[in-house]
C-alpha cells in the first residue's frame, strides 16, 4: 500500500481490534498513531461502553489518513462528528463527577461541636461507662439498619475499677477472633495479669463497639481491635462500579451488527466490481462510503435524551425532592424484574403502636383504652391494689363479680406489660454538663415530658408508653431494680432477682420480680405464640386470636405469670447458679433450670403492636406486583418482625401462604428443606441469613431457581455484604435487571451492586442516599418514578436509537444504489458537509423530539401498571410519535428551515435550478408517499388486528 508500511498497518490492526493485548505496549483508554507519534485518550465510561464501535472508527479513519489514495472528502467530515460526541459524553459525564464531587465535600466537611452521639470511629471493646449500671445503649442505624437501641455490657473486671486513670495502671490483654463479617456475632478474651490469680473474662457481642454505631446514654471508654478495612462496617461494603445500562449494551450489539452489514455491502460492491485493479484500496472506499451505517450521532441523543429525562423526573411535582444522581441509565427505571427492598425505614417507620389488649373475654382497641384507664386508676384509688376479698366474702350478685373480675384481669395484665421488659427511662440532665447522666437520683427530674425510653426493641418501648398512657408509668430503672409510678403519683419499688433475656431461639424473655410491699416473688414470661402456647394452662381462645391480630398485621406477644413462694425461688435459684457454673453444655443446662419454672403459667393477656408502614407502601407493592415486578426483602430484623411487616405490608397476599425455612447448618439439613419448599406452590418464601448462607454454599443454582419462583421472598437477619451477594446472584442466574432501594448505611452495598439503585433520605442519615442513582424522599414515589418515567424514558430511547439507525440506514442504502446505477464506483453521492450536516442540524431536532412523546397519560399508567411490562418497538419519527407535542411540531419546522437556509450559505453544493422546479417537488412528494405509505398500512392493519394494551386504553 503506498505511504503505509505493512507492519505499521499490522501494528495498528491488532492495537485497534485487540486493546486488551497491548495493555503492556500502549496505556489502557489510549490509541496511538505511530505516524505523527500522538495519543488520542477515551473517557473510562465511554471506553466501556463503546469500546467496539470506537475502535472500529479509529481504524476505518486513520486508513483514510495513512493512504491518500483512501482518502474521500475533507477529514473533517469524520473527526467533526467523533470529536462533537467525545466532548458532549465528556461534558455530562465532569458534570455527574462535579455534582458528586461537592455533595462529598459538603457532608465530608461538616462541622461537629457536640461532645456526646458522635459515631464511634474504630471497632472497640467496651471497657468502661459513665453509667452507674455499667451498660449503655448504642444505635446501630448505620451498621444493620436498625433504629432501635441495643444494650452493651461493660467488661466488668474494669468497671469496677474506682477510677477513670486505674485503666492505664493495670496489666491486661485483650484476645480477638481475626477479623469477618458476621456483625452478630464475636468471641475473644479478657485478660488481667497483675492480680491474684489472673482475671479471665469472656467476651461476646454484647461486650463490643462497633463502628458506625452511636452511643445513645452516657460516655464510654474502649480499646481498639480493629481498624480500617479491618472493622465490620468496611468489611460489608464493596467499591462501587461502572453502571452501564442494558440499552448501551444492546446498542452496543446492534452496532457489531450494523459492522458486520458494513463489511458484508463493501465486499459485495467489490465483488460485483469484479476485483478489478487495486480491489482492496476500492473496498476500504466502499467501508468509508457506507460508514454512515455506524450510527455515531446516537450517542450524542442519547445524552442528551438522558439529561432531558433526569430534569423531567426532577421537575415532576407529584414526586418532590427526588434527585437523580447518575444521569447513564435513566431507561434501566422502565426495566426492572426484581426490586430488592429494604424494610426498616423503607417500608415501615419503625415507629410501634399499641393497638389491641385481649384478655379471652373482652378485646380493647385504640378507641376503648379509656376503659382500662378508668380501671387502672380505680385500682390504684387507695394507693395500692387492695388485696383479693376472702372466699366467705362472696357478692351477692353477678353483674359486680363479673366487673370485678374483668377488673382484676386488666390490672394484673396491665402491672405484667410493665414490669417484664428490658426498658429503661432516660432523663435529660438539668446541669446540661456535656451529656453526663452520673447525678444524683434527688437531682432527676421524673417529669413526663423530660423522660424518653431505651431500649433494644421498638416493640418494648411502645408497650412501656402505652402503660404510661393508661396510668401505671415506668419512672426509674436500674441492674436489680426497678419503679412504677401509680395514677395517685406513688411510687411503687419492684427488685429485680432474675431475667432472661429474649433470644431467637426462645422467641421469649422472662423476668422474676419481688415486691417490695408484700414481698411475693412473681415471674413474668412475654413471648410469641409458638413458645408460649404449650407453656400457659389450657384455654380455648389464644391460637384463634393470635391468628386474627396476625391477619391485621399486628405483632403479637403473650403474656403470662407464675406466684412463686420463697423456698420455690430460693431453690431455683441455687440450680440456676449451679448451672452457669458448669462448663460442659452450660447453655443446655441453664435452658433446663429456666425451663422448671416455665410450666403451667397463668395467661394474663395477648398483646397487638403495630409496626407503621410508610404512606402508601400497600398500593405502591400491589402496583409493582401487577408490573410484573417481583419483590424480595432484605432485612436485618428478627424473623417474626419480618414476616409479620411482609404480611401487613401485603408483600404476601392474604391467599397466599408463607414457607417459613427453618434452621439449617448442614448440606444434609439444606438438601431436606429444600426438597420440603420444593412441594410447594404459589408460597412466599422467608428464610434467615445463616440459612441462606448454607443453601448458597451447598446448593446455589438450585436455591436461586426455586427461590426465583415464589412470588415474594423475605430474607431476614441479613448483613449488609449479604445483601449485595443476593443482587448479585439474581443478576448472575436470571440477567435481569434488578433495582434495589433502602435508607441506611447498610444498604450502600446493596444499592451500588444493583442495576439501578435507589436511596431514601430517611431517619437513618444520607448514606443510601447519596450512594444511590436515584433519590427519593418517600417509598410511594417509586410507583411513580418507575411507572410513569421509566417507562416513558425506556420507549423513547428505544425508539431514539432505532431511528438514529434508520437514518444511517437510508443515507447508506442511497450511497449503495448510486454506485450500482454508477457501475459499482467508489465515489460519494453527496458532498461532505452535507454528510455531516444530515447526521446532525438537519435531522436533529424531529430526532430529538421523541423524547417529549408518551403514548399513554401519566394517570393511566398508574391505573394499569400492566402496561409497564408490555413495551413495543417503534421505525418512524412520524409513524412512532402517539401524542403530539407543540414542541415536535416547531422540531419539524425547525429542521426544515435549517436545511432551506443553508441553501444560501452553501449553493455551489445544490442545483438551485432543479430544485425550485415543479418536476422537483412532485417527484419528491410522490417518493415520499411511496415510502410512507406501507408502513402507515402496516401500522395500521397492526393497530387492527394486533394492538398494543395502550390503545385500548385510549381509544
Amino acid at each position: 500500500v503506498p505511504g503505509l508500511e505493512t507492519k505499521e498497518l499490522k501494528a495498528r490492526t491488532v492495537w485497534l481490534g485487540c486493546p486488551e493485548k497491548c495493555e503492556e505496549k500502549y496505556p489502557k483508554n489510549a490509541i496511538k498513531n505511530q505516524k505523527y507519534n500522538v495519543f488520542t485518550f477515551i473517557p473510562g465510561v465511554l471506553y466501556e461502553q463503546f469500546k467496539f464501535f470506537l475502535n472500529l472508527y479509529f481504524l476505518v479513519v486513520s486508513c483514510s489518513q495513512f493512504v491518500p489514495a483512501l482518502k474521500i472528502g475533507y477529514l473533517y467530515t469524520y473527526w467533526a462528528p467523533l470529536g462533537f460526541v467525545l466532548t458532549v459524553t465528556v461534558v455530562r459525564e465532569a458534570v455527574d463527577e462535579f455534582r458528586r464531587y461537592k455533595r462529598d465535600k459538603e457532608m465530608n466537611s461538616q462541622l461537629y461541636s457536640k461532645l456526646t452521639n458522635q459515631r464511634i470511629p474504630s471497632d472497640m471493646v467496651f471497657l468502661r461507662t459513665s453509667e452507674k449500671t455499667g451498660s449503655c445503649f448504642i444505635r446501630t442505624d448505620q451498621l444493620d439498619g436498625e433504629t432501635d437501641w441495643k444494650l452493651k455490657v461493660a467488661v466488668s473486671c474494669t468497671q469496677r475499677l474506682p477510677a477513670l486513670g486505674d485503666l492505664f495502671s493495670i496489666n491486661a490483654y485483650v484476645y480477638a477472633q481475626k477479623p469477618q463479617l458476621d456483625i452478630h456475632s464475636f468471641e475473644g478474651t479478657f485478660t488481667r495479669e497483675d492480680s491474684d490469680p489472673a482475671v479471665h473474662e469472656s467476651l461476646s457481642i454484647e461486650n463490643t463497639l462497633w463502628a458506625s454505631t452511636v452511643v445513645a446514654s452516657g460516655t464510654v471508654i474502649g480499646v481498639v481491635i480493629y481498624t480500617g478495612k479491618e472493622t465490620r462496617s468496611v468489611l460489608n461494603t464493596s467499591n462501587p462500579k461502572n453502571k452501564v445500562g442494558l440499552l448501551d449494551l444492546e446498542l452496543n450489539q446492534l452496532t457489531k451488527a450494523l459492522f458486520l452489514a458494513l463489511v458484508a455491502l463493501s465486499v459485495v460492491m467489490v465483488t460485483l466490481q469484479g476485483f478489478v485493479g487495486p480491489w482492496y484500496r476500492n473496498l476500504f472506499r466502499f467501508l468509508l462510503l457506507f460508514s454512515y451505517i455506524i450510527p455515531i450521532s446516537l450517542r450524542v441523543n442519547l445524552d442528551m435524551g438522558k439529561a432531558a429525562y433526569g430534569w423531567m423526573i426532577m421537575k415532576d411535582d407529584n414526586i418532590p425532592g427526588t434527585v437523580v444522581r447518575t444521569s447513564t441509565i435513566p431507561e434501566e427505571l422502565g426495566r426492572l424484574v426484581y426490586l430488592l427492598t429494604d424494610k426498616t425505614g423503607t417500608l415501615t417507620q419503625n415507629e410501634m403502636i399499641f393497638k389491641r389488649l385481649h384478655l379471652g373475654t373482652v378485646s380493647y382497641g385504640t378507641d376503648t383504652m379509656d376503659e382500662i384507664q378508668s380501671h387502672i386508676i380505680n385500682s390504684y384509688s387507695q394507693g395500692s391494689f387492695p388485696p383479693p376479698p376472702p372466699p366467705q366474702l362472696k357478692p351477692q350478685s353477678s353483674a359486680p363479680k363479673v366487673r370485678k373480675s374483668v377488673s382484676s384481669r386488666i390490672h394484673e395484665a396491665v402491672k405484667a406489660i410493665a414490669l417484664c421488659h428490658n426498658v429503661t427511662p432516660v432523663y435529660e440532665s438539668r446541669a446540661g454538663v456535656s451529656g453526663e447522666t452520673e447525678y444524683a437520683e434527688v437531682d432527676q427530674d421524673f417529669s413526663d415530658e423530660n423522660r424518653t425510653y431505651q431500649a433494644s426493641s421498638p416493640d418494648e418501648v411502645a408497650l412501656v408508653q402505652w402503660t404510661e398512657s393508661v396510668g401505671l408509668t415506668l419512672v426509674n430503672r436500674d441492674l436489680t431494680s426497678m419503679q412504677l409510678k401509680t395514677p395517685g403519683g406513688h411510687i411503687l419499688t419492684y427488685y429485680i432477682l432474675q431475667i432472661f433475656p429474649f433470644t431467637s431461639e426462645s422467641k421469649r424473655m422472662g423476668i422474676i420480680v419481688r415486691d417490695e410491699s408484700s414481698g411475693e416473688i412473681t415471674f413474668y414470661m412475654k413471648g410469641a405464640d409458638v413458645a408460649m402456647s404449650t407453656i400457659v394452662q389450657y384455654n380455648d381462645w389464644l391460637e384463634e386470636e393470635c391468628g386474627n391480630m396476625a391477619r391485621e398485621g399486628l405483632r403479637t406477644l403473650v403474656v403470662a405469670k407464675k406466684s412463686l413462694t420463697e423456698e420455690q425461688y430460693q431453690d431455683f435459684e441455687s440450680r440456676y447458679n449451679q448451672a452457669k457454673l458448669s462448663i460442659h453444655d452450660r447453655n443446655l443446662k441453664v435452658a433446663a433450670v429456666v425451663e422448671s419454672l416455665e410450666r403451667e403459667m397463668e395467661l394474663l393477656c395477648l398483646t397487638g403492636v403495630e409496626d407503621q408502614l410508610q404512606a402508601d407502601v400497600r398500593p405502591t407493592l400491589e402496583m409493582l406486583r401487577n408490573a410484573g415486578i417481583k419483590i424480595w426483602m432484605l432485612t436485618g430484623d428478627k424473623l417474626e418482625t419480618a414476616t409479620c411487616i411482609a404480611k401487613s405490608s401485603h408483600l404476601v397476599s392474604r391467599t397466599q401462604d408463607i414457607h417459613i425455612f427453618r434452621p439449617v447448618t448442614t448440606r444434609g439439613e439444606a438438601h431436606l428443606e429444600l426438597n420440603a419448599f420444593r412441594r410447594k406452590h404459589d408460597c412466599a418464601l422467608v428464610i434467615s441469613g445463616d440459612s441462606l448462607e448454607v443453601c448458597l454454599k451447598y446448593y446455589e443454582h438450585e436455591f436461586v431457581e426455586l427461590a426465583c419462583q415464589c412470588p415474594a421472598v423475605v430474607c431476614c437477619r441479613c448483613s449488609p455484604t449479604q445483601k449485595a451477594h443476593i443482587v448479585k446472584l439474581l443478576q448472575h442466574h436470571t440477567g435481569k435487571r434488578t433495582c434495589a432501594i433502602g435508607d441506611g448505611g447498610n444498604d450502600v452495598s446493596m444499592i451500588q451492586a444493583a442495576d439501578c439503585g435507589i436511596g431514601i433520605e430517611g431517619k437513618e442519615g444520607k448514606q443510601a442516599s447519596l450512594a444511590a442513582d436515584f433519590s427519593i424522599t418517600q417509598f410511594k414515589h417509586i410507583g411513580r418514578l418507575l411507572m410513569v418515567h421509566g417507562r416513558n424514558s425506556y420507549k423513547r430511547s428505544a425508539a431514539l436509537g432505532q431511528f438514529v439507525m434508520h437514518r444511517g440506514l437510508i443515507i447508506s442504502t442511497m450511497q449503495a444504489v448510486f454506485s450500482s446505477v454508477f457501475y459499482f464506483a467508489s465515489v460519494p453521492l453527496y458532498q461532505g458537509f452535507l454528510m455531516v450536516g444530515y447526521a446532525t442540524i438537519y435531522t436533529m431536532f424531529p430526532v430529538f423530539s421523541l423524547v417529549l412523546d408518551q403514548d399513554v397519560k401519566p394517570e393511566m399508567a398508574l391505573l394499569y401498571p400492566e402496561l409497564y411490562k408490555d413495551l413495543t418497538k417503534l421505525l418512524m419519527v412520524a409513524l412512532t410519535i402517539r401524542t403530539w407535542h407543540w414542541l415536535m411540531v416547531v422540531a419539524e419546522f425547525l429542521s426544515l428551515g435549517c436545511y432551506v437556509a443553508s441553501l444560501a450559505f452553501l449553493n455551489e453544493y445544490f442545483d438551485v435550478a432543479f430544485i425550485t422546479t415543479v418536476t422537483f417537488l412532485w417527484k419528491v412528494s410522490a417518493i415520499t408517499v411511496v415510502s410512507c405509505l406501507p408502513l402507515y398500512i402496516l401500522k395500521y392493519l397492526k393497530r387492527k388486528f394486533s394492538p398494543p394494551s395502550y390503545s385500548k386504553l385510549t381509544s
